[in-house]
């Protein structure tokens, strides 16, 4: 599902074109804009769209809500403003992360609707709206700028789907490994005994946070390797023997 980014009646072109550069940025290619107050060949669209220029390319113009509307399967505006109780309707809302988690349940075009930079949608177009989403900012100043409200949504839809790559972690047997070869340079450096103990703690403590890689692992052992000779091999040369 690819769902249709819908900027209505937008009146600055950088906000454009920053919105076409973070739809590449999260993967998503349909871009719609109502009326726009601009060309889309303005100098401050396509500077801030970068390197998606393609989307704006690409980008569907038209005349009025009413009429994406009719295109879509699944409506979907976004708003500041919430209903407080119950018994009001039309501001009821669904927060982003909520939103992103079930929207790829819905087959067909789902639009996306951000309104205008100074007052967002207006009431009827929220009431053609299947669901209204809301991004939780502070009571202080809720209102967010175009841009920034488009890039938060779209990277929850995004995360949704975002698979990170999988690591092979260290065993058991080699992190035990590291743990000898910790304590042998703690020798080598002639770390203070009273100390020792605590230190060898922190460390294992540290690295079950740090979760090495089998390649982070193998890394590390090499540095511990080189500084481990290098100590030892200082300490010899320092000894009363070496200089007989």
């Amino acid at each position: 599902m690819q769902p249709y980014i819908i900027l209505v009646e937008p009146k600055y072109a950088g906000n454009a074109g920053a919105v076409a550069r973070l739809m590449k940025n999260f993967g998503f290619r349909n871009l719609v804009l109502i009326n726009p107050s601009f060309s889309l060949d303005n100098d401050d669209c396509r500077k801030f769209a970068m390197h998606a220029q393609e989307i704006l390319d690409e980008a569907i113009l038209m005349d009025s809500f009413d009429e994406i509307v009719e295109e879509m399967d699944f409506m979907v505006g976004t708003t500041s403003i919430e209903s407080k109780d119950d018994k009001h309707h039309l501001r009821k809302t669904v927060v982003a992360r909520e939103f992103a988690k079930e929207i790829y349940k819905i087959d067909g075009k789902v639009g996306l609707a951000f309104g205008r930079e100074d007052y967002g949608l207006l009431n009827e177009e929220i009431k053609r709206c299947d669901l209204l989403v809301k991004i939780p900012t502070s009571d202080e100043y809720p209102a967010l700028n175009l841009s920034h409200a488009v890039c938060i949504l779209l990277y929850e839809l995004f995360m949704e789907r975002y698979e990170p790559p999988e690591f092979v972690l260290a065993d058991g047997k080699e992190k035990e490994k590291m743990y000898e070869f910790f304590d042998r340079l703690l020798k080598a450096i002639n770390y203070p005994e009273h100390k020792m103990e605590n230190t060898r703690i922190l460390f294992r403590r540290v690295i079950g946070r740090a979760m090495l890689s089998k390649w982070e692992y193998h890394t590390l052992m090499g540095v511990f390797k080189k500084a481990i000779q290098a100590a030892e091999g200082k300490k010899l040369a320092n000894s009363p023997e070496s200089f007989k």
